[in-house]
């Protein structure tokens, strides 16, 4: 049997990519659309949006304005004061709370612990503000200085650690987005470059299990940690003219020109994309330019987008991160108990990104009352742009029934998120169904 297959999107989400929930998991209620020139909020028209849970009073009424894509990742970010409300106690409820309701709704999580933001309600732990000098945050204020006492990095670095000790292992934790002190955890002021390193270390430390994403405005700290493990970097501002056009190229030379092959990048939007419709700016430019920087998964805050450009976001996401398509399949059409059936499988990955998790690769014989999965040693993470093609060798067991077997091919399931395949094969499932296959 020999089949050729051509691409075709594939009908849901695929896990790891695409565009996030932001402070929501999957579905929820959109923030209300929010017009920059018309509508300051605490000084900053961001700030209701940033932060883990959403504070009262936030209007959520996004989806009757317009739309936002499937999230199969939720992007949260909360305040250190709610995670160590008191000193040297931990909140690993609050934490667990996140990750029980982020793969009840078939997610995985990218978090960022903050400092604190930039206006009154979001500081610093009260705690802290009782033994060491903190700036104040008048309301209406977008005051974004943290302590400068050395020591606020090393009691933040202990919540850090505490955070990695507990969930570094919990496969729905997928992505830290490291904090480098600051507003939001931004770095929006200097600190020491030893106390900066300090901090990095312990995220190399305790997440040994979680991919880590690094801060693209700091390089020095992002180098820091690439240089003991691998990490990925995630940017805001996109749209922003000087950002796209001076700061970004800037700094490209300054990290490993390959670094997205092992780890993702994540984006932001300046603003939001909303916005940018109202603004006039060139959405295709912009789109092309995330996706040249080989961008994963993107992050608009939530808001909704007008459905006039519905078209160029879900071509958008077409691109973004990994999509695999089955090009040829090749076997044997018959094959007897107790031998190998060898598969010849092509592949060509269409995105711009690979995979970053190692997801099994199943090869699956059904009919009718019997099906047998056999697992494969493929790594699907090599697939990183272009064709590849993988020899698949089953063992057929002895004990198997005799008849004609639909062979069929799958990514995770089971205890990890599945991958659709972008394929015009049959789907059964998540798995694409091959051709048919004679057991003896």
């Amino acid at each position: 049997m020999k089949k050729q297959f051509s691409y075709q999107a594939e009908k849901k989400q695929n896990p790891y990519i695409g565009f996030t929930s932001f402070n929501h998991f999957r579905n929820d209620p959109l923030y209300s659309d929010c017009i920059v020139e018309d509508k300051p909020l605490c000084g900053c028209e961001t700030e209701p949006f940033e932060c883990y849970p959403v504070p009262e009073g936030v209007e959520e009424k996004g989806r009757e304005q317009g739309f936002h894509p499937d999230e199969t990742v939720a992007y949260i970010r909360f305040l250190w004061r709610h995670f160590e409300p008191k000193q040297g106690e931990y909140d690993y409820a609050f934490v667990q709370d996140i990750l029980d309701q982020a793969k009840a709704k078939g997610q995985t999580v990218m978090i960022r612990l903050m400092p604190h933001s930039t206006c009154a309600r979001d500081d610093v732990p009260d705690w802290l503000r009782e033994i060491m000098p903190c700036p104040e945050r008048p309301e209406g204020m977008r005051v974004k200085d943290s302590p400068s006492d050395p020591l606020y990095l090393k009691l933040f670095g202990m919540a850090v650690e505490a955070l990695g000790q507990r969930f570094d292992k919990d496969p729905t934790l997928d992505c830290v987005d490291v904090s480098i002190g600051g507003a939001w955890g931004e770095g929006s002021q200097l600190f020491a470059e030893e106390d900066m390193k300090a901090l990095m270390d312990i995220y190399v430390r305790v997440f040994p299990n979680t991919k880590l994403l690094g801060q693209f405005v700091n390089l020095t700290m992002l180098n820091h940690i690439g240089s003991q493990r691998k990490i990925g970097w995630r940017a805001d501002a996109i749209g922003s003219r000087k950002h796209m056009n001076e700061i970004y190229p800037k700094a490209f030379p300054l990290v490993p020109a390959d670094l997205w092959k092992t780890s993702p990048v994540s984006f932001e939007s300046y603003w939001w994309v909303s916005e940018w419709v109202r603004k006039g700016w060139d959405i295709d430019e912009l789109i092309e330019m995330t996706l040249s920087w080989h961008m994963s998964t993107f992050n608009t805050k939530y808001l909704p987008m007008p459905y006039e450009i519905e078209d160029k976001i879900d071509a958008w996401i077409a691109k973004m991160g990994y999509h695999f398509v089955i090009d040829e399949v090749e076997t044997a059409d018959t094959v007897n108990r107790g031998e190998t059936l060898t598969v010849s499988l092509s592949v060509d990955n269409v995105g711009v990104a690979p995979i970053y998790n190692r997801l099994p690769l199943y090869i699956r014989l059904k009919k009718q009352g019997e099906e047998q999965t056999f697992a494969t040693d493929v790594d699907v993470r090599k697939w990183i742009e272009g064709k590849y093609t993988e020899t698949l060798k089953v063992q057929i067991p002895c004990e198997m029934s005799a008849g004609e077997y639909e062979l069929q091919v799958g990514i995770g399931g089971g205890e990890h998120p599945s991958v659709v395949f972008a394929t015009n094969a049959e789907q059964d499932g998540d798995y694409a169904v091959l051709g048919k296959v004679v057991v003896k």
